[in-house]
């Protein structure tokens, strides 16, 4: 039973986007190559502009994991009609390595919403093999689900929520960063 004090819980990952599971690996999302994101810290909109390191703490090098980055409130939070919108997919990332030793099959595009405070999930599952993943075919009606039972990786093995609110002119926003 997950508990009720889980951020994945809490920012309701577990629910909307995949269903419950165990962390079994360790995954750090570090922006700017400073700016590691762990629960409750908060980091300018402009350290979203570039794609983050994403490294893997676990497996071994034979063993190949998958990073999915998606967006579940579009286009707005009160009502996600669209539901997922694809931001970023990295596969074939050896154990105990980052993305950079990966295959980035969809291109980072930068967390943008245009209403309200979007949640942008880092997802890692275990591939089965290596070069076994077939991308999407589109960025946008993106199903984690469906996309994890297509390319048969099961739950994921680690998650990272990441809350972004919309850019007002007015005054220059935070971005919540919430880390399992």
């Amino acid at each position: 039973m997950a508990r009720m004090s889980d951020p994945l819980v809490v920012g309701r990952v577990i629910g909307d986007v995949v269903d419950y599971f165990s962390p079994s690996v360790k995954m750090t999302v570090t922006y700017n190559s400073s700016k590691k994101v762990y629960n409750g810290h908060e980091l300018f909109p402009s350290s979203v502009t570039t794609k983050p390191k994403v490294e893997v703490h676990g497996g071994d090098l034979r063993s190949f994991f998958t990073l999915v980055m998606t967006d579940p409130d579009v286009p707005g939070p009160s009502d996600p009609f669209l539901k997922e919108h694809l931001h970023w997919i990295v596969t074939d990332i050896p154990g105990t390595t980052d993305d950079k030793f990966g295959r980035e099959v969809v291109k980072y595009e930068m967390p943008r919403p245009n209403i309200g405070i979007h949640r942008f999930v880092f997802l890692l599952f275990k591939q089965k093999g290596r070069q076994t993943v077939i991308p999407p075919p589109s960025k946008d009606h993106f199903n984690t689900p469906k996309f994890a039972e297509e390319n048969e990786f099961g739950l994921p093995l680690a998650a990272c929520l990441l809350q972004r609110p919309e850019e007002t002119a007015a005054r220059k926003t935070l971005i919540n960063l919430i880390y399992d």
